[in-house]
């Protein structure tokens, strides 16, 4: 026993002698501190093992019953303080026990159990208070009450016997006993809030509300302290992901506190208080007051734990310093003593270590949590500020947008660019003011290490410090430009894509795609500016501590005489590593700020910026309340303009049918007084508008192209600026209207969703609509039925599916007015009429809805029961058709003669035979829809599949940058990092060597460093240029492949697809790539160089290296697992996700330096100088560093290659064959002369894998002759029209226009040749003469008269500019007529002899259709002109008529032939449209 007692036996006192008494043992006393321990262990673990043994066998306690209790955080923390105290007293007494000459135990043993004790007591209190039963905490209370008063005996005796401050274990057992004392006033302040024990009603509390929620499964506010810090809640979720791919349903709800919603909420109150209670009405509300109003308090809360954090930075110099300083220092030995000076313990290298290694964990922990809080903030604030920008949207005046003030590209910036901006600034904001102090701390740690040499070291620092924000503020400014380029370069490409079609049949792509190209080419200058900025920068970044500590070691030198001690100078190494970092970041956070001051200001003019007039609803009797946008909660919500963002969400989630109307009393819906309405400039476009729109009753609006029939309808719904006059509408009629626009717009979802749009799903309703919009065989034909998505804008439909799905839209919704823009523009004849009998007359009319109705099928006007008749923005004429049969003949008889009809009822055609098989065909154009299968744009529900990195795509990309770059980085690289390992290496030995010169080596070490830093240059030039060499290659690729690929290749790409490939894709492949590349190789081979020289200095450590190793491997496979491409809204997920591995791979770094230090402990008394021990150790201590960065860039660039491997896929699309098998010198200049065109067996397809659309056509046509094609909906009509250029796969017979098969013509030839108007108006942004004649061939008198043609002369005579008038973006500033009669100049300009019309005069009021049939007439003379046509009366002239039916021609002959034959399909046709 003699090596083993208690209190020790030492021969000449007997230690249990208890003559003095008692407590003047202090053995005893020590043993009557382990009582409370003991008792706690004994009581806690039955508790415990009965409580986890009936847990495990149930299920695990669900998160339903968690709550905190009061003092939560407080009590984790003390009880962490109590076992770092205990630690300390444990080192303190091993370290006294050293020097007795027997062991005592009670010198240790105690503090031991008390670590055990505390650690129990945290474990038990988080069991008690996940299960809510604090009847148990007694216990507890219990503990601490014991533990304070043996602890305070203990103090007091210390102080009876004269132990004081000076005395380690004095001041350790003070704080245990400040320390208990607080615990137990923590445990008395629960008893007193939840009333447990001692009071009669003890409180009932419940569970917070989201975890109620079995939904919410995201529990980062509910968990205690250390699973918060360490984010140990999520390893379940982490390994789940392991096995298989994250869903999203497995992720749940985010808690009511991180939805967008709450946010929105907060912002925008801050935001309308200002508003109120501003002195001055006119000043904008600050948008930095408002975030900080509503996200102020976590941005403080993150301040302070970055404050924390960056103060136990600089533990790792300090305990580095007091290991080498100490590391061959032995103890002398003390006899009899008990007690050591608190100095003492500090100069015990294995207790630095400990502390070292503690300090980095917890420095991490808070570096983690500041991040964490900010991170989570910056997205709550993205999304609150994203909430109010689309709020704004609905509001915002349409003028703004037609004005051209603001473009759509405009507010996507908003939505993508400035709120990331503003989020990213949120997540660097900490450093902004933690910077200063770290800055201020270490020069005065380096001045007490180091004195006057250290100050001329750091002032090198802080003059270099504005060539780095000079550096820094020309990067923003390039970026900046640069960021203009590319959303020029954008437009252009977006242009290219939406008027593809047109580009290839007018053979324009190259001179568009030049214009790209070009465009693309000044933003690649930019970016090389910006490489060169970039690589200064991180080449500053490393050169900047070089130099810094070359400055002060020779200064040191030359002022002191005498070398710096080992022990100094690595101290001051580490601590100017740690100084570069703030001043680093500190370009970036002002860059940030800079940009987020701009962004910030852009937000405000946005937020500003004109609204919708709220007043002109209010007035007349009509006070509209939020009672009103409850009553209808079932409106459409396209219109509710005015409802409140709240009752819209909670709308979507239980819509209330609407009450069923009472019978109409109030005969006006709407009536509008003295109206002038304007699109923003102040010239009205509607002047003196008096009307009335009776209640439940139809009224038809009639009139010419561009007089201002849907401006009307906008004016009505207040989306116009009045100038004066009034809208007044009934009351029970506003928030509650339908519209179905001219353009269909649609929704990106399914056909189902695109009709219901929000409101309830009611069967026998929505078969109703779907019946009167005649879609059912139409949606029998898509591949899903009614639940297929419908593509971006409605990219897998034809025009007249699109057009009746917005019609069938507004028919659904239960709204009491319906407001129909030309609705029958896109439709043939047999539709028109099913859905005018059908949609109009039955299903509105017997509703008893009102019914405002926009057309050019002047036919349908015996229905109305009220007409409008506009002329050139004023109303010409309003009543019934009686009125004005009697009251304006002149007009009547003008419509009477349009109809070519006599008055009377409408013959209805009976014939509905072949309707059917007709409309099982799906519009020509897109025969079989392919549904989009596209991995990658598909938000599919999988977050994630199976990680790998891709190499090959890596390698795809390293070589499209060329070879000799990619060998340059290697060799520079590596050679960069050898030097740098070199100098480090000769700092060590220089200190070590007592007898070398003081200046001698001083000076050797410059050209070295010269070398260093002229190599951090190279390396960084060398991969942002590579990087731009890869940039520019797959971009160039890329455009050329897809503006050459065959027209199937656009129907079945979504457009939004592509765009993403020269948008979100190349801006990664421009930007981020590179630096990320830089990174990853710098960060990796900075890790393996300390690594190298930590083995090189103690070999034991590869020994440890192992585990580590393997333990690293396992966290970066984790984290990879969620490739960052989670959807916008799981932003707050991505990040948790990646904290929790990043938290693990900080405490590995932290585990390396533990064992770095104590091996370098071990083998420093075998013959290891202690300046290679500083050098083990400062290299370590980046090591937590860098390890990081290999990690998160690994994970980025696996992210990165993504955009790389898409762009790829893009390029193996097939191109279109160019050449043709004839040479072009072949073909006469003036062919085709005479426009013969010989059909011959020709069959066609889209793709070889369809069926054919064409099959044996045979026909003639004469030079000169103008042939109609007719037939239903999906006969062939517009496919026979791209077969003359080539656009669709001919692959048997063939066309000869005059003696030439076009096949074998190349195809820039063909198409250059012909001319062709389609039925979808395109223009594209620039001026009038670039629309009409892009390549600039022809001369303004030219232009002029096919204006003068095309009915448009006088109005482009009257815009300012004339034909260099601008054409804002999709042509936008016309109507949609006037566009289509831009694309009838366009083709008259190119005089071919071959000219044909799609559907030319769809959207063309009937008087100018009937001008244009006669001008195109005598104009086209001399040529071949053949119309394919919706409305059979524009070819009764025709001199051939060729009637069509599922691929076939079923008639061919002169029309009057044709009408002879009663039963024909012709004949059958034109009685229809008569």
């Amino acid at each position: 026993m003699a090596g083993l007692s208690f209190c020790g036996n030492n021969v000449t006192k007997n230690a249990y002698s208890v003559d003095t008494g008692m407590l003047n043992n202090g053995c005893f006393v020590d043993a009557l501190n382990l009582v409370p321990h003991v008792f706690l262990l004994f009581i806690t673990f039955p508790i415990l093992f009965i409580g986890w043994g009936s847990q495990s066998s149930k299920v695990q306690i669900h998160h339903n019953t968690w709550l905190h209790f009061p003092g939560h955080n407080l009590r984790w923390i003390l009880t962490f303080t109590l076992l770092f105290v205990h630690v300390c007293e444990i080192a303190e007494g091993i370290v006294s026990n050293k020097q007795m000459d027997t062991n005592h135990l009670h010198l240790f043993m105690p503090a031991f159990m008390g670590f055990i004790a505390a650690t129990t007591s945290v474990v038990y209190y988080h069991n008690i208070e996940t299960s809510n039963f604090p009847k148990l905490l007694l216990a507890l209370f219990i503990y601490w009450v014991l533990a304070f008063i043996t602890k305070s005996i203990k103090l007091w005796k210390f102080a009876e016997y004269g132990v004081g401050v000076l005395h380690l274990r004095f001041c350790i057992t003070a704080l245990l006993v400040v320390l208990y004392g607080l615990l137990m006033a923590v445990e008395i302040n629960v008893i007193r809030v939840r009333r447990y024990v001692f009071f009669a009603n003890p409180q009932k509390v419940k569970p917070p509300e989201d975890l109620q929620d079995l939904g919410v499964r995201f529990l980062q506010p509910f968990v205690n302290l250390l699973s918060k810090a360490t984010y140990w809640w999520m390893n379940p979720l982490i390994i789940g992901a392991h096995k298989r791919p994250i869903e999203l349903k497995k992720i749940g709800k985010l808690p009511i506190a991180m939805r967008a919603l709450t946010n929105y909420l907060k912002l925008k109150d801050a935001y309308e208080d200002q508003r109120q209670n501003a002195e001055d009405p006119e000043k904008a509300p600050s948008i930095w007051r408002s975030m900080y109003r509503a996200f102020g308090r976590p941005i403080l809360l993150s301040s302070t734990f970055r404050y924390l954090a960056d103060l136990l930075g600089f533990a790792g110099p300090l305990c580095i310093y007091g290991i080498v300083e100490h590391l061959n220092k032995k103890p002398v030995p003390y006899f009899e003593v008990y007690f050591m000076s608190s100095n003492e313990l500090l100069q015990n290298t294995s207790v630095l270590a400990v502390l070292l290694f503690l300090a980095l964990v917890l420095q991490r922990t808070f570096l983690q949590a500041s991040y964490y809080v900010t991170i989570e903030t910056g997205i709550n604030l993205r999304g609150a500020l994203l909430a109010m920008i689309y709020n704004k949207i609905l509001r915002l005046s349409t003028s703004n947008m037609s004005m051209g003030e603001m473009t759509l590209g405009q507010i996507n910036n908003l939505v993508a660019i400035e709120t990331n901006q503003l989020m990213w600034f949120l997540f660097l904001c900490p450093n902004l003011w933690a910077m200063p102090v770290q800055i201020v701390m270490g020069v005065i740690l380096l001045y007490y290490l180091l004195g006057t040499s250290a100050l001329i070291g750091a002032s090198v620092i802080v003059l270099l410090a504005p060539v780095q924000y000079l550096i820094a503020t020309k990067l923003a400014d390039t970026q900046k430009s640069t960021l203009d380029q590319s959303t020029e370069r954008l437009k252009k490409t977006t242009e290219i894509l939406k008027g593809i079609k047109l580009l290839k049949l007018y053979a324009w792509e190259n001179i568009f795609c030049d214009s790209v190209e070009d465009t693309r080419g000044k933003e690649l200058t930019s970016l090389r500016t910006f490489a060169l900025y970039t690589s200064m920068s991180i080449f500053m970044n490393a050169a900047i501590p070089i130099a810094a500590v070359l400055v002060t070691f020779v200064s040191h030198a030359l002022i002191n005489k005498s070398k710096p001690s080992s022990s100094e100078a690595f101290a001051a190494l580490a601590l100017f590593h740690i100084l570069v970092t703030p001043l680093f970041l500190l370009s970036t956070v002002v860059r940030f700020a800079v940009k987020a001051m701009v962004s910030v200001q852009k937000l405000g003019e946005f937020l500003q910026s004109d609204e919708i007039g709220d007043d002109s609803w209010r007035n007349g009797d009509m006070p509209v309340s939020l009672e009103a946008c409850k009553k209808h909660p079932g409106a459409t919500k396209a219109i509710n303009r005015k409802q409140p963002l709240l009752y819209q969400m909670d709308n979507y989630e239980q819509p209330a049918r609407r009450p069923l109307r009472p019978n109409e009393t109030e005969d006006v819906a709407v009536k509008v007084n003295g109206g002038f309405f304007t699109w923003g400039s102040n010239l009205s476009t509607l002047s003196d508008i008096n009307i009335c729109i009776p209640t439940g009753q139809l009224t038809m609006i009639v009139g010419q192209v561009g007089c201002g029939k849907s401006s009307l309808l906008l004016a009505m719904l207040g989306e116009m600026q009045t100038l004066s006059g009034k809208v007044y509408w009934s009351n029970k009629n506003r928030y509650s209207v339908g519209y179905a626009t001219q353009k269909s717009w649609l929704l990106n979802a399914t056909v189902e969703d695109n009709i219901t749009f929000g409101s309830p799903f009611n069967k026998q309703r929505y078969k109703t609509v779907i019946d009167a919009c005649s879609l059912q065989p139409d949606v029998d034909l898509l591949p899903f039925g009614d639940q297929t998505e419908i593509g971006e804008r409605g990219i897998n439909l034809s025009g007249g599916q699109r057009q009746r799905i917005c019609v069938a839209r507004a028919l659904y919704q239960n709204t009491n007015i319906v407001f129909l823009d030309d609705p029958f523009s896109a439709l043939d004849i047999h539709l028109s009429d099913h859905l005018m009998q059908e949609g109009i007359l039955k299903f509105l009319q017997d509703d008893k809805r009102t019914v405002v109705l926009v057309t050019h099928k002047l036919q349908y006007l015996i229905h109305a029961d009220w007409i409008i008749a506009m002329k050139d923005g004023s109303v010409l004429r309003e009543g019934t058709l009686k009125d004005i049969q009697t009251h304006d003949v002149e007009l009547y008889e003008h419509w009477k003669t349009l109809m070519n009809r006599q008055d009377q009822e409408l013959e209805k055609d009976t014939e509905i035979d072949n309707c059917q098989t007709a409309k099982n065909q799906v519009d020509d154009d897109e025969e079989e829809e392919e549904e989009e299968e596209e991995e990658d744009d598909n938000m599919s529900t999988t977050t994630s599949r199976r990680s790998k990195i891709p190499w090959r795509v890596c390698w795809q990309y390293l070589s499209s940058g060329g070879f000799l770059m990619v060998f340059l980085m290697v060799f520079s690289k590596l050679l960069k990092h050898s030097v740098m390992v070199a100098i480090d290496y000769w700092l060590a030995e220089w200190t070590a060597n007592g007898d070398v010169p003081v200046n001698g080596t001083a000076n050797g070490d410059v050209p070295v460093n010269g070398t260093a830093n002229a190599l951090c240059l190279i390396t960084s030039l060398t991969v942002e240029f590579l990087g731009l060499s890869a940039a520019t290659n797959l971009h160039h690729n890329l455009l050329n492949k897809i503006i050459h690929a065959p027209i199937r290749f656009f129907d079945v790409t979504p457009l939004g697809q592509i765009l993403n490939r020269f948008s979100a894709d190349t801006n990664i492949i421009d930007q981020h790539i590179p630096p990320t590349l830089e990174s990853l190789t710098r960060s990796t081979l900075l890790c393996l160089s300390a690594i190298g020289v930590i083995a090189f200095v103690t070999p034991s450590f590869l020994i440890a290296l192992i585990p580590l190793a393997v333990s690293f491997y396992f966290i970066q496979k984790y984290f990879r697992v969620f490739p960052f491409t989670v959807s916008q809204q799981h932003h707050n997920f991505k990040f948790s996700l990646s904290l929790p591995l990043t938290i693990l791979s900080d405490y590995l770094g932290a585990v390396i330096v533990l064992t770095a230090a104590v091996a370098s402990i071990w083998s420093s008394g075998k013959s290891l100088p202690s300046s290679m021990v500083g050098l083990g150790l400062t290299y370590a201590l980046t090591v937590t560093n860098y390890l990081n960065w290999v990690v998160r860039n690994l994970a980025d660039l696996e992210v990165q290659m993504a955009a790389v491997k898409k762009v790829n896929s893009f390029l193996s699309t097939e191109s279109e064959n160019y050449e043709g098998s004839m040479d072009t010198t072949q073909v006469p200049e003036d062919w085709p002369q005479h426009g013969e065109i010989k059909i011959q067996d020709l069959c066609v397809r889209y793709d070889p894998l369809l069926k054919p659309v064409l099959k044996h056509v045979n026909a003639y046509i004469n030079p000169g002759q103008k042939v109609g094609i007719c037939g239903r909906t999906g006969s062939g009509k517009s496919s026979l029209s791209l077969a003359f250029f080539n656009m669709v796969d001919v692959f048997e017979g063939r066309i000869i226009i005059d003696g030439i098969d076009i096949c074998k013509l190349p195809l820039q030839t063909l198409r250059s040749r012909l001319s062709i108007i389609l039925q979808d108006p395109v223009l594209f942004s620039g001026s009038i003469r670039f629309n009409l004649d892009p390549e600039r061939t022809c001369t303004d008198d030219r232009l002029w008269e096919a204006l003068e043609i095309a009915q448009l002369k006088n109005m482009v005579k009257a815009l300012s500019g004339g034909l260099d008038a601008v054409v804002t973006e999709g042509g936008e500033n016309f109507s949609v007529g006037q566009r289509q009669l831009f694309c009838l100049a366009r083709a008259f300009v190119r005089k071919s002899s071959i000219l044909i019309m799609d559907e030319a005069t769809a959207s063309i009021d009937m008087a100018t259709e009937n001008v244009l049939q006669k001008v195109v007439m005598t104009a086209f003379a001399d040529r071949t002109v053949v119309t394919i046509a919706h409305r059979v009366h524009t070819i009764l002239e025709a001199d051939l008529v060729i009637v069509m039916k599922r691929g076939n021609i079923l008639e061919m002959d002169k029309p009057e032939t044709l009408l002879e034959n009663e039963d024909g399909m012709f004949a059958s046709f034109v009685r229809a449209d008569m």
